[in-house]
């Protein structure tokens, strides 16, 4: 059974950096695109970033500059760089895989950003 398992989060304060990764596991399939949603208390979940096999990466606007996707093939794994990270960056973080073209999802990290 697949499984995504995120690492990282926690209390930051205005204008910190945090990072979180993701593994994925449980599969021997061909893994696509990978990439981080994001879910604020009361909001939809909305997309953060994702990033190809090939490393082509895409963000949301609101992130644009201050926020980077990375991983590493060989590792099955994603990673999200935050910097300059601002109360409104505070959410759950999921991290979201297509494997064998199935979705797959962590099991969310919180992360908050507060003085």
């Amino acid at each position: 059974q697949v499984q995504l398992v995120e690492s990282g989060g926690g209390l930051v304060q205005p204008g910190g950096s945090l990072s979180l990764s993701c593994t994925a596991s449980g599969s021997s399939g061909i893994i696509g695109i990978m990439g981080w949603y994001r879910q604020a208390l009361g909001k939809e979940r909305e997309l953060v970033g994702t990033i190809t096999r090939f490393r082509n990466t895409n963000y949301a606007n609101s992130v644009k500059g201050r926020f980077t996707i990375s991983r590493d093939n060989a590792k099955n794994t994603v990673y999200l760089q935050m910097n300059s990270l601002k109360p409104e960056d505070t959410a759950v973080y999921y991290c979201y895989a297509v494997i064998s073209t199935n979705d797959s999802w962590g099991q969310g990290t919180q992360v908050t950003v507060s003085s």
